[in-house]
């Protein structure tokens, strides 16, 4: 498998250009919406959180009909007080899931 995306850009037109690359964002409710393939054939898709924001972005993937989804952005208040180890909020990190 490759990691790979190969994109076809669509102009209102109908014109089509045909690219490739390894991530690609689109800007949606003003956040980066990344998408990227994995490897092993799945499709990743997440929204990046800046430094200090006050909310976490939760995305909702729902069915609409045999070949159709809905992808929903909803914002999330972030939890910023001490955990129960004493530090403060959550920090990313590689093994933190997020």
């Amino acid at each position: 498998m490759t990691d790979t995306l190969k994109l076809i850009l669509e102009d209102t037109d109908g014109t089509q250009l045909e690219t490739s690359c390894t991530r690609v964002a689109v800007m949606w409710q003003g956040k980066e919406l990344w998408i990227q393939q994995d490897g092993r054939g799945q499709l990743l898709i997440g929204v990046d959180v800046e430094e200090g924001d006050a909310e976490y972005a939760n995305l909702l993937l729902r069915p609409l009909a045999t070949n159709l989804v809905s992808l929903q952005l909803e914002m999330e208040p972030a939890d910023l007080s001490d955990d129960e180890d004493g530090e403060e909020g959550h920090v990313h990190g590689p093994d933190c899931n997020h």
